[in-house]
């Protein structure tokens, strides 16, 4: 078990804590009456004595317990003890409470393995609680705005909504319900990649194209999900203001306009943020919506690797246990569409490599959703740390990029690239871009539409990255 020398305040609420988690403790203390009081409040392992007695520590068997706190207010004190604990015991774990920042200094050698300073819990505690306090203001702001909501609410996500967007959809949905009000999910562009189409079957997620709705003002209350400016990579009209925006991309505030704005470039992913939400309002978190909150956390950070914070691994090993590992399963392993796979076929047929560079043209496409998942696959050849895809639709040149070279921002790299004749962007490991085939007009067929596009992409994103291809 474990031992806590010095059982005043601070050694009270650790036994609390142990006792919380099913976890046995013994308590010392050299007081009568404190050690009465803590066997009056249940606690069974009470021991008085003095800690600073090597006897004493000898006879509590200190050399087995699994870690040892030495609790009290007095610092010399709380260094003797630990000599003598490290003098019968060189293994057993010591937490050392210090009453100065620079305590460090008189416990070398002692090989103390760890020193809690109060000064710094108790900053680190009103950080959190402050943390907190702004969480329950946000969510009672949000109650507010979704209560004054006279019919449906409109839950608008980005276009061609990923896993993220689609939890955090879903959990907003589910908040909105719970404080009684309707709410309809909502989207543009398509449903791509096999696995968020898997995420909606196997989940059986209510989602409505918006082209399917005549008035959007039919709502009482508009929220954008995972986007944050009407019209920028998402369908809602431009001219409605949404009342509840929640994100995580980069913005610029001078653009973005609500009642409501939660947006947090600086956390992995938006379900993150649902996260916090749901657990603060102490709703329950389902067994498939932690899983698809828990794939969206996943996906945006990409496997954890790109831009995961520490709040987002907390929202992870919160959502882990309550999640389907037989669902996730199914999830990531779809099977892999016809045009998929032709689209892979093609551009692996027509790659090029140029160092770790490779360039591959997917030629004429119906989904560009095809090209990503291209992209992913490619990235796995040895020796290819950048990979750039694209392909043709009727009217656009569509190009996606995934990238694992640090010296290369990805994203950066295709706004300078592509920027000024396009749209384009992204993060450092996953970007995309697209350009209208107006630019290529003079282009008199298909072939020709191919090569003049070929041409535009290559040139331009080597003269960016400083390649020299080879003639």
């Amino acid at each position: 078990m474990y031992i806590i020398l010095g059982s005043g305040r601070a050694g009270y609420y650790a036994a609390r804590h142990f006792e919380d988690m099913g976890i046995q403790c013994t308590l010392v203390d050299i007081k009568p009456e404190r050690v009465e009081s803590l066997k009056e409040m249940g606690f069974k392992n009470v021991v008085e004595g003095d800690i600073a007695s090597e006897d004493l520590l000898r006879n509590l068997n200190i050399g087995q317990a699994k870690g040892v706190v030495v609790f009290t207010t007095d610092m010399e004190l709380n260094l003797k003890v630990a000599r003598k604990i490290r003098k019968i015991s060189k293994e057993v774990p010591i937490i050392l409470r210090a009453g100065r920042q620079d305590a460090s200094e008189d416990t070398k050698g002692l090989e103390v393995d760890e020193i809690i300073y109060p000064a710094s819990a108790v900053a680190e505690r009103a950080v959190k609680s402050l943390e907190r306090l702004k969480t329950k203001r946000n969510l009672k702001r949000l109650g507010s705005i979704i209560g004054e909501a006279k019919n449906a609410i409109a839950i608008v996500m980005q276009d061609n909504p990923d896993p993220d967007a689609l939890a955090s959809a879903m959990s907003l949905k589910l908040i909105i319900e719970k404080m009684g009000k309707t709410a309809d999910i909502i989207y543009g562009g398509k449903v791509g990649y096999e696995e968020n189409k898997a995420l909606i079957n196997l989940l059986e997620i209510e989602a409505m194209p918006i082209f399917k709705i005549k008035d959007i003002g039919t709502y009482s209350k508009v929220a954008l999900i995972e986007a944050s400016i009407p019209g920028e990579n998402n369908s809602l009209p431009k001219e409605v203001r949404p009342d509840i925006i929640i994100d995580h991309h980069p913005y610029d505030p001078a653009k973005v306009s609500a009642d409501y704005i939660d947006i947090r470039p600086e956390i992995g992913a938006t379900s993150t943020i649902m996260v916090e939400y749901l657990t603060e309002l102490g709703l329950e978190i389902s067994e498939e919506l932690a899983t698809l909150l828990l794939y969206g956390i996943k996906t945006d950070t990409g496997s954890f690797t790109r831009g995961a914070t520490v709040k987002d691994l907390q929202a992870v090993a919160l959502l882990y246990p309550k999640a389907s590992q037989e669902l996730l399963t199914k999830i990531e392993t779809p099977l892999m569409s016809s045009e998929t796979l032709d689209v892979l076929g093609e551009a692996i047929k027509n790659r090029r490599s140029i160092g770790s560079l490779l360039l591959a043209n997917a030629g004429f496409i119906r989904d560009r959703d095809t090209l990503p998942q291209a992209a992913d696959h490619m990235l796995k050849l040895e020796g290819i740390a950048t990979v750039l895809v694209y392909g043709l639709t009727k009217d656009m040149v569509h190009i996606s990029g995934r990238n694992k070279d640090i010296r290369i921002h990805l994203g950066e790299a295709m706004e300078t690239a592509f920027g000024d004749i396009g749209e384009a962007g992204g993060h450092p490991t996953a970007a995309a871009a697209r350009i209208n085939l107006g630019l290529f007009g003079g282009a008199k067929d298909k072939g020709s539409l191919l090569k003049l596009a070929e041409e535009a992409v290559t040139e331009r994103f080597l003269k960016v990255v400083g390649i020299e291809e080879k003639k």
